[in-house]
């Protein structure tokens, strides 16, 4: 499958090979100095990070409006519980499924990376007529916008900004969104399990998980929940000690897969096993997926006490 606009995609994939963290885009930053010095276009670093490239107006578009072109160079890392991957020296690999541009148990880098590559896109083309363009690439939007904070004073000369971290495709956004960052520290005790308890594990995977803020109201199943939810039911029925929890990585990106470690008196074993039963197919229904490939699982778990 042919991916267009090539330019773009072309870019899309570059950068896709650059390792770009929130609060570690050193390698991205690198890769933006050396593309605008190699394309003798004016290119300045502050110092938060953020990258300023300068394109002059083409002929005749002179006196045209100074537009700004902004995108931030950082990227949600989050991965499957069962997927091997450094994001901070790993490569995102992609492949096509269908009409879609994805990753191989990763996130894809697209938000917004795909925003990058059309600013990269546009600075490279010499078949665009346009005047004065300044791309502004800033850093660490995922984890705190401090890349727009710190962003260096009078450094931007252009009357007009468009933002390239929009959702949908083809539609121009007004004024701009906000979050908040919640903390809690939890203090809890290690104690052994009880003999003659049971170590069960279980498991949820292939949701489609999003975005914590564009996708929040789609009712897509979040595996911490899910997971949650059949602990708390179990928990009501019978004296249930939790021991090891796997979901969840960033706090703006909606958990696909997730599993947990329990114990639960030995002779409580097959109850939990019927209620997991249930409990999938309940969800099954309420959020309409399938378990062609083990979507849920549950199994014991031999430990040393």
């Amino acid at each position: 499958m042919e991916l267009k606009p090539a330019r773009v995609f072309e870019q899309f994939a570059k950068i896709n090979q650059i390792p770009r963290p929130s609060k570690h885009e050193e390698k991205m930053i690198e890769f933006l100095k050396e593309f605008g010095k190699s394309h003798n276009l004016e290119t300045k670093v502050d110092k938060t990070g953020n990258v300023l490239i300068t394109k002059s107006a083409t002929k005749g578009m002179e006196n045209a409006p100074t537009i700004i072109l902004q995108s931030h160079i950082d990227m949600v890392c989050d991965k499957l519980v069962d997927v091997d991957f450094d994001f901070y020296n790993d490569p995102i690999q992609t492949y096509v499924d269908g009409e879609w541009l994805t990753a191989k148990g990763t996130t894809l880098g697209a938000d917004d990376g795909i925003g990058v590559a059309y600013e990269l896109a546009i600075l490279d083309s010499d078949d665009i007529e346009h005047g004065k363009i300044e791309c502004l690439f800033t850093v660490d939007e995922e984890t705190g916008l401090t890349g727009a904070f710190g962003l260096e004073p009078n450094w931007l000369t252009g009357k007009y900004l468009i933002n390239l971290d929009s959702e949908d495709e083809g539609q121009i956004f007004v004024s701009c969104a906000g979050g908040v960052t919640t903390d809690n520290l939890f203090k809890y005790k290690r104690e052994e399990a009880p003999a003659g308890y049971f170590f069960m594990e279980a498991s949820v995977k292939g949701f489609i998980g999003g975005h914590s803020g564009d996708d929040i109201n789609k009712k897509r199943a979040n595996a911490i929940k899910v997971l949650g939810r059949f602990l708390y039911m179990e928990q009501s029925k019978m004296d249930l000690r939790l021991v090891e929890w796997n979901s969840g990585k960033m706090d703006n990106a909606i958990p696909r897969d997730g599993k947990v470690l329990f114990a639960v008196p030995a002779a409580e074993k097959e109850n939990v096993m019927a209620d997991w039963n249930i409990f999938t197919k309940g969800i099954e229904e309420e959020y309409h997926v399938s378990d062609p490939n083990g979507v849920f699982s549950i199994e014991s778990k031999e430990l040393a006490q």
